[in-house]
């Protein structure tokens, strides 16, 4: 699309950037002179992310604040409809975590007065986080991706389809999570979290798992900053965990009464700092595994392509994902599941064992439940499937290095589904799995079990009976449906049985 010119006026000049549903060009508003970007939704998109897509249109087309990127045009070219939009110059705001307090602050009181004006106008975010916040060259910020914003009168509407999370789970709001009415305090909350990872480089919520992280939402309260960092003046401290408040009422009223909080003296007059004296983050440091050579010198090219990733290291195989990792240190794994020799589900927990530091992406075409919930439940920080575009596999490299569990496409409404499963631990005994398993494969009665497992028949009833009981089900059938969906029992074990 190089060179073509939309509806006359757009001149398409440079490709930004691709994802699952839109490509974004750097353009030139030829009629005003002035450099834009081009949001260009993709053909045969789903319905709901055409509605996304001019649900963006319209929240941003209602705010006039230099803290909230601008929309300037909305349009048609033959069968492309296209967002015209603010060319955003700067660097994203994870290149400020960690960060010292005068730069949180300063940040995050900017932040709070841009999403004072979306509040006012009648928007929530709804997906506050630091990829969609960039710091402009001149030290201001800009507030990105309205698509999910929806109006604060719609608030018990929830805009999301059937078994899907609106937002990014690290970042969740307890209401969110809950699937509870909104109002314009959730944003507060996810700035606050933020906010705490800009100060401390963690987050205050995580796991390895989303279930695992919702919950904390719910429930975990933050351990204080100055328990992870030295120097956090109290003020500081403070204003974020009373951001960080499970009940909305008790957080600050208003984005502006929080950053005015912010906006605070801590030790007399806020000191100067010069952001771009704040040291550029190194490389990501990535080793790749997958049997697919051609693939993995694809992967290698887009990763390389990135100014902020580094492939270190190729394998083929779970063991030499081990080796690789034991070796070079990496900060992220891409690991593949299905492999010759050594599959990567056996290989996970080893890494996640010998190097618990170093951050796991499965990148895999295996989108099964059990697949997904072994994967998590062994450590990884993210699964994404092969299908994902190319954009997304980089910002999930990034993510996952930032602290975050990525989930792909697809990946997070699977888990969805199981996740009132997944907030407990396995409450099965492998004999209880062996039982369940056999259900499964069709050994109908606790006669058929005992002889297949090599045990008495009395021995087999009572087991299969304390699996009902413990999965408070009514039958066998829903015991063993039950511990499949939860991941407990696989495929992989019945095929292999």
């Amino acid at each position: 699309m190089i060179g073509q010119k939309f509806n006359n006026r757009y001149l398409i000049e440079e490709l930004i950037g691709e994802g699952a549903t839109a490509t974004v060009y750097r353009a030139t508003d030829v009629r005003l002179g002035r450099p834009v970007a081009i949001k260009v939704l993709l053909p045969h998109v789903h319905v709901t992310t055409r509605q996304r897509f001019e649900r963006e249109a319209r929240a941003a087309a209602m705010l006039n604040d230099r803290g909230i990127m601008a929309i300037y045009d909305v349009g048609q070219d033959g069968d492309r409809s296209y967002l015209v939009i603010e060319l955003i110059e700067g660097r994203p705001l994870y290149d400020f975590i960690p960060s010292p307090p005068a730069v949180v602050s300063d940040l995050g009181e900017k932040i709070c007065r841009a999403l004072d004006s979306a509040h006012r106008a009648g928007l929530i975010h709804r997906d506050i986080k630091p990829a969609n916040i960039y710091v402009t060259p001149d030290n201001q910020i800009k507030i990105m991706d309205m698509g999910l914003a929806m109006p604060v009168e719609a608030r018990e509407k929830r805009l999301t389809a059937t078994g899907s999370i609106i937002g990014t789970p690290a970042y969740l709001s307890p209401e969110q999570a809950q699937g509870k009415k909104l109002d314009p305090r959730t944003d507060l909350y996810s700035l606050g979290i933020v906010l705490y990872e800009m100060l401390t480089g963690q987050l205050p919520f995580d796991a390895d798992d989303i279930g695992s992280i919702l919950i904390q939402q719910v429930n975990k309260a933050p351990t204080p900053p100055s328990q992870l960092v030295a120097n956090v003046p109290p003020q500081l401290e403070k204003v974020i965990l009373r951001a960080l408040e499970k009940v909305p009422e008790l957080r600050f009223t208003t984005a502006v009464e929080m950053a005015d909080a912010l906006a605070g003296r801590y030790s007399g007059d806020r000191p100067t700092v010069n952001m771009t004296a704040i040291a550029i983050k190194p490389k990501i440091r990535t080793v790749l595994v997958d049997d697919h050579v051609i693939l993995r010198a694809m992967l290698a090219t887009v990763l390389e392509g990135s100014a902020d990733i580094e492939v270190v290291g190729e394998g083929a195989d779970g063991q030499e994902a081990i080796d690789l990792v034991n070796e070079l240190k990496p900060d992220v794994l891409l690991l593949d599941l299905n492999m010759p020799k050594m599959n990567g589900l056996v290989a996970l927990p080893i890494i996640k064992h010998n190097n618990p530091s170093v951050k796991v992406l499965v990148l895999t075409g295996r989108d099964e439940n059990s697949y997904i919930m072994r994967a998590l439940r062994a450590g990884a920080n993210g699964y994404m499937l092969k299908t994902s575009t190319e954009k997304e596999l980089v910002q999930a490299v990034k993510d996952v290095n930032n602290g975050s569990v990525v989930l792909g496409q697809g990946v997070a409404e699977r888990i969805v589904q199981g996740l009132q499963m997944m907030d407990q631990v396995d409450p099965l005994t492998e004999e209880e799995r062996d039982v369940l398993r056999c259900i499964a494969i069709g050994d109908d009665d606790n006669a058929a079990i005992a002889r297949r497992l090599g045990w008495d028949e009395t021995h087999a009833t009572r087991t299969v009976m304390q699996a009902i009981d413990k999965l408070k089900v009514s039958s066998r059938t829903d015991a063993s449906l039950l511990a499949l969906r939860a991941g407990w029992i696989s495929l992989d074990d019945i095929r292999a049985s």
